[in-house]
């Protein structure tokens, strides 16, 4: 392989001018053993590659935060998706084959996400990426997927209900498991629009995942013939200690009936406590990335030192049922394998200390992605080649994977699901809504 390192600045150029994506970035990590520069190869000149499946192993890619303010929805993604993949692998594994999942930190970061897939395919060979982690990381992969469509490189289920990876150039590169950002915040402005709350903010960081549930909102109350009341930013990577007063003081001063929060769970929950410490108890809804255990648990903590109640009318919409409903039968076996294996990723990911959930509704995500992707793997005709993957999952139609709804893909449908949920907080944990009324205004 030659190494070209002007190649790999005119790839990260490629990704910045067409991914669309970040206006500002924030301080990455390199895992070790990678390297700032790796090796890119023109790839025009490479043949389809099998990857590494053809060496009695199904390697599978992964670039996600598991370092910095956002580290526990990476982390949590892979301690269910590996839940899933220890009991397969524990069985034999996929037509003889085991699955091993090729993981790198990105630091929720553009540019380290970059140079990460562009060593997963380059050097690592991975069969397919997987797992990767929010909107500014995904849609400034989106442009090498195109580029390395002759290699029929795929990416299944990214944790983002962004729309880029959903519509044209690069929808046919990404299949998506859970609903989109449009869907979650739809839902959300309808219930408050329905409890005559109409004059809605919103709080949302300042880059494409913050703009894309932004655009969600401002379409949803269009509907409605009504426009966003307010709107206050933060920087991506801000981190709890932080305060956001000026962002509180901002939408105060247009007086809404309610806040959609569009961010992740540390500046998200900084944003909460410096609400209610102004005194406000205005009714704040964030969308299922915000990783709803680790907000809450960053609030009864401050909570608890201040004798105060931070979480007080707290609404988040989620991608996938609560993992407390034993009546379905995933989320039976999702516990009983996070119990089993307890899964982590490796050491030297686990750069900084973290306490794992014990269950969430982001490791239950992460479990379901890789149970459907197992699926998608089983109907791959040659787990050689790389171009099988694609008709595998385009031909999986109503799927049972013991949810409220069957999982269901084709050429021109790359989502798998569409429901939505809403849950509230009560007695230190969120619990579904059954009865929107005690937000009418």
């Amino acid at each position: 392989m030659v190494k070209s390192t002007s190649l790999f600045g005119t790839f990260l150029l490629f990704a910045f001018l067409l991914g669309g994506c970040s206006q500002q970035s924030s301080p990455g990590t390199t895992a070790p053993g990678s390297s700032q520069n790796p090796p890119a190869t023109p790839v025009a000149q490479q043949a389809s590659a099998p990857g590494n499946a053809s060496a009695g192993k199904i390697v599978l890619g992964t670039s996600a935060a598991f370092t910095g303010p956002s580290k526990g929805l990476g982390i949590e993604l892979y301690r269910g998706a590996m839940a899933y993949i220890e009991q397969v692998n524990g069985a034999g594994g996929v037509k003889g084959k085991k699955i091993e999942v090729r993981a790198y930190d990105d630091g929720y970061d553009p540019t380290p996400a970059i140079e990460k897939t562009i060593k997963l395919v380059e050097e690592d060979d991975v069969f397919l990426l997987t797992g990767y982690v929010g909107t500014p990381t995904v849609t400034r992969v989106l442009p090498l997927l195109k580029r390395y469509s002759d290699r029929n490189v795929s990416l299944f289920f990214p944790f983002t209900g962004a729309q880029p990876q959903r519509e044209a150039p690069y929808d046919e590169f990404v299949f998506n498991l859970r609903a989109s950002y449009r869907q979650e915040t739809e839902g959300l402005v309808d219930n408050f629009v329905a409890l005559g709350r109409k004059k809605i903010a919103v709080f949302y960081q300042a880059d494409a995942y913050g703009r894309s549930g932004w655009d969600g909102v401002k379409r949803a109350l269009a509907k409605h013939g009504l426009k966003i009341a307010g709107e206050a930013t933060y920087r991506r990577g801000s981190p709890y200690s932080e305060s956001l007063k000026s962002q509180v003081d901002v939408l105060r001063k247009v007086e809404p009936d309610a806040i959609i929060s569009i961010g992740s769970y540390a500046a998200c929950a900084a944003f909460i406590r410096d609400t209610r410490e102004a005194g406000w108890d205005i009714p704040i809804a964030n969308v299922s990335f915000v990783g709803s255990e680790s907000l809450l648990e960053l609030l009864l903590t401050s909570g608890k030192a201040k004798g105060k109640d931070y979480t007080s009318n707290l609404i988040n919409s989620q991608v996938v049922p609560s993992y407390e409903d034993a009546s379905l039968a995933a989320v039976r076996d999702y516990r009983e394998l996070m119990d089993r294996f307890d899964p982590m990723p490796p050491a030297d990911l686990m750069r900084e200390d973290y306490r794992p959930l014990r269950y969430s509704f982001v490791s239950f995500e992460g479990y379901l992605n890789a149970r459907v992707l197992v699926e998608v793997l089983k109907g791959v005709t040659d787990t050689s080649d790389r171009a099988n993957v694609r008709k595998s999952a385009e031909n999986i139609r109503n799927l049972d994977i013991g949810l409220d709804a069957p999982v269901g893909f084709g050429p021109q449908k790359h989502q798998g699901l569409d429901q939505v949920y809403y849950t509230t907080v009560s007695d230190g944990r969120f619990v579904p809504i059954k009865n929107w009324r005690q937000w009418s205004k």
